[in-house]
């Protein structure tokens, strides 16, 4: 057996003996590609030797497959014509983005409002990616999206099976409509007509909900947090605050919680408790748009209600004397998102960039009233959760004019048996497009073991969301061209590997961005990956 030394000697020196490659056809460009392992160095030289030799050998024609940026650099400068694996990627038919079965009746979702005509027992087509998603038992999207959408995350968190296929619409016409068995395996899927009964089964077997306390109303500053005061100010502002205190050098923007006990009172000046929410089933009937519109009912209750002068004037307090009164993102810090075992991705109510003491007091009317979300709601209740024992915390945190922002995933979501990898989605200007999933994002996988890139799809876009002088965010034009650098690629993954230390060495979904260059950290919570 070869030592490291000879390893190095042998294959992986620009004055290496041999040259280890593949050579393979390709389906969806009908062609022959030669390709090296994704962490090698390969220099022009030996790229160019290669190319010359196949050529002169090989008895049809090929070109060069790049795994990695390293690879698509040499390739330029060798002048070798070469294709790569995002190009590859694009003609992919069929992508698994959470394997697994389920049996159900399948329907085709033009619009989001037809998601309010879906139930749990449902397999939905998807003509376009939504912004909320009640569950259903299988997902199969015909727009391409980021592993780390809020749909994907939530499929995870479900444990159904969630897959990109193209044209799917036209080439499962004869199944819609019918009851299915559906399976998303790694390299294809199965769709048969079955006579099965859909075992319905809680999304979420044996949740149970942390204990919040309602009791305290002290604002917490960010410099205060830590895991445990979660029962105070949820899991997302609890593990920012963690993070902030113990790993030396990170940078979490600073803001301040309101915890619990300000949205129990409201909730019991508003009459609305576990008799008022078991009366929206009872009236609803089973039925989705009347259920919907009760919700809708119940949260112009929370967003008309006056919030009382002496709490406006102790949360503006905070906000000026703590933040300098500059523009704030108001975040919701539930007790029922960011846990190992619940995700509540998308399901509830961030508001953008706000610059007042009034839109501050809207904008925390805005995150209660997000607990009622049909989606929020609709999940909770085929989890067999009790609406009630839902609280919402805010968190207040300063807003970033980030470069660039996204997602980082500690494992590669596609493969997840592939070890020393992370998984990033990126692109310019604040990240809220990336986890919406509405367009497609940067995506690369670093292997840190090699130091390499592989890099799945560039982003799409024209134009990036930045911070509005006078609140909100607005559209501003960008030019084209990779989002990331190798270095803040880098960056990325050393962060995202002492936070998932941080953490009990569980694998991380972290939100970041880049402000000035400097990395910062918006969020940390579980990375769920599961089968139903």
């Amino acid at each position: 057996m070869l030592s490291k030394t000879e390893l190095n000697q042998q294959y992986r020196s620009p004055n290496r003996r041999y040259l280890l490659g593949t050579i393979s056809w390709q389906n969806s460009t009908q062609e022959y590609v030669y390709e090296f392992w994704e962490g090698d160095k390969i220099t022009p030289e030996l790229l160019k030797l290669a190319a010359g030799r196949l050529k002169d050998s090989f008895y049809a024609p090929l070109r060069y497959k790049t795994n990695s940026l390293w690879q698509e650099t040499v390739a330029e400068q060798s002048k070798v014509p070469f294709i790569t694996q995002e190009s590859l990627i694009k003609n992919f038919p069929y992508l698994p983005l959470n394997q697994g079965k389920a049996i159900g009746t399948l329907r085709v979702i033009v619009k989001e409002d037809d998601l309010h005509n879906v139930g749990a027992d449902d397999i939905i087509i998807l003509k376009e990616v939504p912004l909320e998603l009640p569950p259903v038992a299988g997902i199969i999207s015909e727009k391409p999206s980021t592993a780390l959408s809020h749909v994907n995350v939530l499929a995870r968190g479900w444990g159904i099976p969630n897959i990109y296929l193209k044209d799917a619409e036209k080439i499962l016409a004869p199944y819609i409509g019918r009851h299915i068995e559906f399976e998303a395996t790694a390299k294809q899927y199965r769709i048969v007509q079955t006579n099965r009964n859909t075992t319905s089964k809680s999304f979420s077997d044996g949740l149970t909900l942390p204990q919040p306390d309602v009791s305290d109303y002290g604002l917490r500053a960010l410099s205060n947090l830590r895991r445990d005061d979660s029962r105070y100010c949820g899991s997302k502002a609890a593990n920012l605050g963690h993070i902030r205190a113990h790993i030396k050098g990170s940078n979490v923007p600073d803001g301040f919680c309101i915890p619990f006990a300000y949205y129990q009172a409201m909730m019991d000046r508003l009459g609305i408790n576990a008799t008022t929410l078991a009366q929206i089933e009872t009236q609803s009937d089973g039925d989705n748009r009347k259920r919907r519109t009760a919700l809708l009912t119940l949260q112009k209750k929370i967003t008309d209600a006056e919030i009382p002068s002496e709490w406006k004037h102790k949360w503006a307090e905070q906000w000026r004397n703590q933040l300098n009164s500059k523009g704030v993102f108001v975040r919701s810090s539930s007790n029922s998102e960011d846990l190992p075992n619940f995700s509540g991705a998308g399901l509830y109510t961030t508001v953008p960039n706000v610059t007042d003491e009034n839109a501050l007091a809207e904008a925390v009317k805005q995150s209660w009233a997000s607990v009622f979300n049909y989606s929020a709601y609709e999940a909770r209740r085929i989890a067999g959760l009790p609406h009630d024992s839902v609280k919402m915390s805010v968190f207040v945190q300063q807003s970033i004019n980030a470069d660039l922002s996204g997602v980082l995933v500690t494992i590669n979501p596609y493969d997840i048996a592939q070890k020393n990898s992370a998984y990033i989605a990126a692109k310019r200007g604040l990240g809220i497009r990336v986890v919406e999933g509405k367009r497609v994002a940067e995506q690369v996988v670093y292997n840190r073991r090699n130091d390499s890139v592989q890099r799945l799809s560039s982003s799409n876009e024209t134009t990036a969301l930045q911070l509005d002088k006078n609140g909100g965010v607005r559209e501003v034009p960008v030019t084209s061209g990779n989002v990331m650098n190798q270095e803040q690629i880098r960056r990325l993954d050393q962060t995202g590997q002492q936070i998932k230390q941080l953490f009990a060495n569980g694998e991380q979904d972290i939100e970041w961005a880049f402000d000035n260059g400097k990395l910062v950290i918006l969020q940390a919570r579980p990375y769920l990956n599961g089968t139903r």
